[in-house]
């Protein structure tokens, strides 16, 4: 697809914002007061017109990125963006109309007393079209599993102020900037400016389409430009509250200020501004592959999830593959870390969009000159697959502290003898070693889980991420909306790593620690998130519109899709 016919978005004067944000001030009160019936009425709207745009808005996502029509990278524009949008549209609605408490599957207490409460599946649609898969929410200790805090204070007759929140968007995931606002808006309960990012400006009017609803009512505004107009959304005297998916570095320049001055500030903990800030800001994400005894066709297909873990929108995700991380004493590991490399170099290259990648790729690979670089680059603004080998699993090492911010992953391996020894190894490497705490992946067979018993739920209790994700890709943990997204909590401003708070919650439950979806060991028919999926773009098509209006007949359909890729 050509960028050279995308519609062109002008900044957003500040003249412009004042008014926005003044309308936005003049909404507040009323949204607050919106009950939770008239809340979820807007959003089934809000999902008819989302329908309306998707098409349109997956090839004007796919043509930012430079991906074809038809290829797998614009099918991944439907899965990563329409699709999560509106099934978050359609749960938030559900939620409210049952007031802010939707049905749980179930819940329990650990042996240590802390909550868990199972969200997905929740049906017999759940359960057909992701048989096998369940997702927990594990709640923060000493906390209740209550949901749905601001609606159950309402009932009882307590309504705050609400507020304006700045959310400024992501530039990969074009679901991002949307789930962000109706976050904000449902959960939070603040009507909304939404900054879009430079990456991605041009599909923010279709967004704004998407939205339309809420922008009508004076709950939500979009906003265009750089950083000067972010500064002044900011540090405007109306908002109270910023959202932000980015970086650690955005987020400090924002809290602390840029420069000397900002690291002099952020050295003595005194913030520039007094507003709260939530934020989503990246991951060095592990992938831990326990040793077992696997069949070749496991080797395979696991293999080619590790590859399409990091080869996903470009290798452009905050939860992408960065660290493979196997055990010296696995009699397959050599075998499995040639199969990964065999599937990254039978992956088709792609253009490395966001302004950053190629400075990003040169440093890594200077800090790495001996790295792997695999695939046919096709294009002068394609990068190779690129794969350090040999990374040592020790503090400093520049690999598991700085985040790569396009297609490269690296091969880590600890000391451990068997899988007992590996789940005591690998919990420490990655709460001690890798930077960040958003997202982690645990490939381990059946047989070797069973062997493992309370052990293996030990190490899921006590890994510090904010989604956990068991023999599939924490992209599902992202897409499945049921779960919430975010870091692990507890990082204070001045060390945010991965971010604070959370996003998506479905089920709007109430202190959430961290989200754990389980999947098979193997799942047939090929996963959408899979890279090498040969139907993804009529999978995505169908699965939006499934999620726009769901039903029990409409499944063969999509399940026909599905057994095509």
């Amino acid at each position: 697809m050509s960028t050279s016919n995308l519609p062109t978005v002008q900044p957003t004067p500040f003249d412009e914002l004042e008014k926005k944000l003044q309308r936005l001030e003049a909404n507040r009160k009323r949204w607050v007061e919106t009950p939770a019936s008239a809340r979820a009425a807007l959003l089934r709207r809000c999902m008819e017109t989302t329908l309306a745009v998707a098409d349109r808005w997956a090839e004007v996502s796919a043509r930012i990125k430079g991906y074809e029509y038809g290829s797998a990278g614009h099918g991944e524009e439907y899965l990563g963006g329409t699709l999560p949008t509106m099934r978050n549209l359609r749960l938030f609605a559900e939620a409210l109309e049952e007031n802010g408490q939707p049905s749980v599957a179930d819940k329990w207490k650990r042996p240590d007393g802390q909550w868990v409460v199972r969200v997905f599946p929740t049906n017999l649609i759940d359960k057909l079209l992701f048989a096998g898969t369940t997702c927990d929410i594990f709640i923060e200790p000493g906390k209740e599993p209550t949901q749905g805090r601001i609606y159950r204070a309402k009932t009882a007759g307590s309504i705050g102020e609400g507020g304006i929140c700045v959310v400024l968007g992501a530039g990969n995931q074009s679901s991002i900037p949307p789930m962000d606002v109706l976050y904000k808006l449902v959960v939070d309960d603040e009507v909304c400016i939404l900054k879009m990012n430079p990456v991605n400006e041009a599909l923010g009017p279709i967004i704004e389409e998407a939205l339309r609803p809420l922008v009508e009512e004076g709950y939500l505004e979009l906003a265009y430009g750089g950083a000067d107009v972010g500064a002044f959304l900011t540090d405007h005297a109306l908002v109270r509250s910023i959202h932000i998916t980015g970086s650690a570095a955005t987020h400090d320049a924002i809290l602390f200020g840029p420069g000397e001055e900002g690291a002099k500030r952020k050295a003595e903990r005194k913030p520039r501004i007094q507003k709260e800030i939530t934020s989503e800001l990246g991951n060095v994400s592990p992938v831990l592959v326990f040793p077992g005894e696997w069949s070749e066709k496991e080797l395979d297909y696991q293999a080619r999830q590790v590859a399409s873990m990091l080869a996903y929108n470009c290798g452009f995700n905050c939860n992408g593959a960065r660290l493979v991380v196997v055990a010296d004493g696995w009699a397959q590991r050599e075998r499995f870390l040639s199969l990964v490399k065999t599937k990254l170099a039978a992956t088709p290259t792609r253009t490395a969009y966001y302004p950053t990648a190629r400075k990003v790729w040169e440093r890594f690979t200077e800090k790495y000159p001996n790295a792997l670089k695999l695939g046919v680059v096709r294009n002068s603004d394609a990068l190779p697959w690129t794969v350090i080998e040999d990374v040592k699993p020790e503090a400093g090492e520049f690999a598991l502290e700085n985040e790569p911010w396009c297609g490269i992953i690296s091969f880590v391996t600890l000391k451990a003898r068997d899988a007992s020894e590996f789940a005591r190894e690998a919990t420490e490497f990655a709460n001690e070693r890798a930077w960040g705490t958003l997202a982690i992946n645990l490939l381990i067979d059946p047989r070797t889980e069973k062997a493992l018993g309370d052990r293996f739920e030990q190490m899921i209790a006590e890994l510090r991420y904010g989604g956990i994700a068991v023999n599939c890709w924490t992209g599902l943990n992202y897409g499945l909306v049921n779960a919430t997204w975010g870091a692990f909590p507890g990082h204070p401003p001045e060390d945010i790593q991965s971010g604070r708070g959370v996003v998506h919650n479905g089920l709007l439950i109430d202190h959430p620690q961290k989200s754990v979806v389980r999947a098979p060991f193997i799942i047939q028919p090929t996963p959408a998130w899979f890279t090498d999926h040969r139907n993804n773009v009529e999978l995505g098509r169908a699965m939006t519109r499934f999620e726009a209006a769901p039903s029990l007949l409409k499944v063969p359909g999509v399940a026909l899709k599905a057994l095509k890729g």
